[in-house]
């Protein structure tokens, strides 16, 4: 039997997005094609939807919009290109399913095509017309967070139609933590870390080592506890290694600091609707991290190490499930079973 693809759209700010399409189709029996900017060979790579200045912060500047949409510049090639190669990919393939990660105008155009979608659906505030639409429309929806996390806000009707995949990209590494190992990291879609901040923090904490692993400004004095190491293509093992980690709470980092079961010390970054807000919210309601609204001064970080070393482990291992790729992979080839035999 020749099985018709399932398709996944990822979108290409962030690398959390390309993460999790990565995970689902190694554990999926079923073929998997990813579409979207700088796949390159993994699959459909399509053309940057960008404004020109490769800057983008979701506002396209167009001086009109229909509500059900976030971004759609007028005018624009990318666009123009983009939304031809997933329809004409979409008439050649026929594929059993999109799953989106995550675009609402993409969901809208597979849907418009005749094809059932699957919304990846991220954690904040979103009762907007365009994300409420979108999930209107998909024949399911999927959160790459555990439920205890979801939004207070978050409509009966939306969750009802959500299945839960915590661990999806949270491989449990196996290394021992090292001790008085403080472990910062920064992600690609945040602002890059303030280095002479993290050195003050480290000088008033000596018996500590301190490592920084991402994008960060390195400082002209950087203390001897501490290390900038830059990116990190093995972030679970640089997490599994730390006696503590401090972060945003992108879902990503979030997911692998569950998994590896560290002390957290959580400091969410402003996105869109709200996302890592709502689900350091969710973290301190559960005690599964310290969540701090900003960077403290130096003097706070000794007495900041001590309460996160309080925390009770067992909140972390009820928001992670070491199956979770594998699971979601499951149920999506369940949402494709009625399509099974490619057409004729």
């Amino acid at each position: 039997m020749t099985f018709r693809p399932i398709g996944y759209y990822v979108h290409h700010h962030g690398a959390g997005h390309r993460a999790r399409a990565a995970a689902i189709a190694a554990a999926s029996g079923r073929p998997v094609v990813l579409l979207g900017t700088g796949i390159g060979d993994a699959g459909i790579d399509l053309p940057d939807d960008r404004p020109p200045s490769l800057r983008f912060d979701g506002s396209d500047q167009a001086p009109c919009r229909p509500a059900a949409l976030h971004y759609a510049p007028l005018d624009h090639a990318g666009i123009r290109g983009r939304v031809a190669r997933i329809a004409a990919w979409i008439a050649q393939e026929s594929p059993s399913l999109m799953v989106v990660d995550v675009s609402v105008e993409v969901a809208m155009l597979a849907r418009l095509a005749s094809v059932p979608t699957i919304c990846v659906r991220l954690n904040g505030e979103r009762g907007d017309t365009a994300h409420l639409e979108a999930f209107r429309g998909a024949t399911a929806l999927l959160a790459p967070f555990s439920r205890l996390l979801e939004a207070p806000g978050t409509p009966d009707w939306v969750r009802e139609k959500t299945s839960y995949f915590p661990g999806i990209t949270a491989a449990r590494a196996r290394d021992a933590p090292m001790a008085h190992r403080v472990l910062v990291v920064f992600g690609r879609a945040g602002v890059p870390g303030d280095g002479t901040r993290i050195a003050a923090a480290a000088r008033t904490c000596p018996a500590w080592e301190w490592r920084v692993i991402g994008p960060a400004h390195v400082p002209a004095n950087v203390p001897p506890n501490l290390t900038f190491a830059g990116w990190s293509d093995i972030p679970e093992r640089e997490i599994a290694q730390a006696a503590i980690v401090v972060g945003a709470g992108g879902d990503g980092l979030v997911g692998a600091v569950m998994a590896a079961g560290r002390p957290f010390i959580c400091i969410p970054e402003s996105r869109p609707f709200g996302e890592q807000h709502a689900t350091a919210t969710g973290l301190a309601a559960v005690q599964a991290a310290l969540v701090l609204p900003a960077w403290p001064v130096a003097e706070c970080w000794p007495n900041l190490i001590e309460q996160a070393l309080r925390l009770p482990p067992e909140a972390q291992s009820a928001l992670h499930d070491a199956a979770g790729a594998r699971k979601a992979a499951s149920w999506l080839a369940e949402l494709a079973a009625p399509c099974l035999e490619h057409a004729a």
